[in-house]
């Protein structure tokens, strides 16, 4: 990295399409210029889906041989004639784990000890599983990508305050990144989204993290008195249970199941009938 001019990353206007035809705009290409002349192309590919695509090293390669062709036709190539080289990424925060091939030869039905493998095309990927950095491991991390993958990797609102204090904590440190910060408002408007269905979010992010705590402690009071519904109703449950078999003995399946899928106005009904009925079929009717 240390021969490219990063300074001078520009976008690329290339002429890819996906297999359907369709224009992917997640597939993305910089031209990076090198210091010791000519440029080198990085494509990035932007994953999101729930299934790693297992012929991505075989997309990449039709993907490198079209920018390499459109690099030809317009004369971008090396002083020395040759093409300029190309990184393939591709950044992936789906699940599970990605653990498709990232080697293209990984693909192909032929022994390395076989003759004709050493004309068979090679192509290797760097990819990025968003999801397989532990929270420790980003935390370390000084750099918008690691916060955006701590947001992105965040299924427990409680650690959305500390995400969005790393957050204010970066922008401050770095002016001039209006367009980046705007895009983080948006993804911790995204994050915020279940604890306050309807509530509108601040569009600034000290407004917003100001907003989480208080929403955070309301939170985690709803949550606390879920858990002691939750647990008083497990427990009414219970009881019902035992009544019923002991005043009927053992229970078919299907008057297990309506007990266990009632509500605890519905059990406590039912607790006050199975003192009096004759029949099951009376306590639960």
């Amino acid at each position: 990295m240390d021969g490219l001019d990063l300074d001078g990353l520009e976008r690329v206007n290339a002429k890819f399409h996906a297999h359907t035809g369709e224009r992917r705009e997640g597939d993305l290409v910089w031209r990076i210029p090198r210091r010791d002349g000519g440029d080198a192309y990085v494509m990035l590919l932007l994953e999101f889906q729930s299934t790693p695509d297992h012929w991505m090293a075989l997309r990449l390669l039709v993907y490198a041989g079209l920018l390499w062709q459109q690099l030809v036709s317009e004369r971008r190539l090396l002083p020395d004639g040759r093409l300029p080289p190309i990184l393939p990424i591709v950044l992936y925060n789906g699940d599970p784990r990605w653990r498709a091939p990232v080697e293209l030869r990984d693909l192909i039905g032929l022994s390395e000890a076989s003759p004709m493998w050493c004309w068979q095309p090679g192509l290797r990927y760097h990819l990025i599983d968003e999801g397989a950095f532990g929270e420790g491991e980003l935390e370390v991390r000084d750099g918008l990508p690691a916060l955006l993958f701590r947001l992105e990797n965040t299924s427990d609102p409680g650690l959305l305050s500390g995400v969005a204090d790393a957050v204010l904590a970066w922008f401050a440190r770095h002016r001039g990144f209006d367009a980046a910060r705007g895009i983080f408002v948006e993804l911790l408007s995204a994050a915020m989204a279940p604890l306050g269905p309807g509530v509108p979010v601040p569009e600034e992010l000290l407004e917003m993290r100001n907003m989480l705590a208080t929403r955070m402690e309301q939170w985690l009071l709803e949550r606390e008195q879920r858990g002691e519904q939750k647990g008083r109703q497990q427990g009414e449950t219970a009881v019902l249970l035992r009544q019923l078999e002991r005043r009927f003995g053992i229970l078919p399946d299907w008057a297990r199941d309506r007990v266990l899928a009632a509500d605890s106005a519905m059990l406590e009904q039912w607790s006050l009938r199975v003192l009096d009925a004759a029949k099951l079929e009376e306590v639960l009717a």
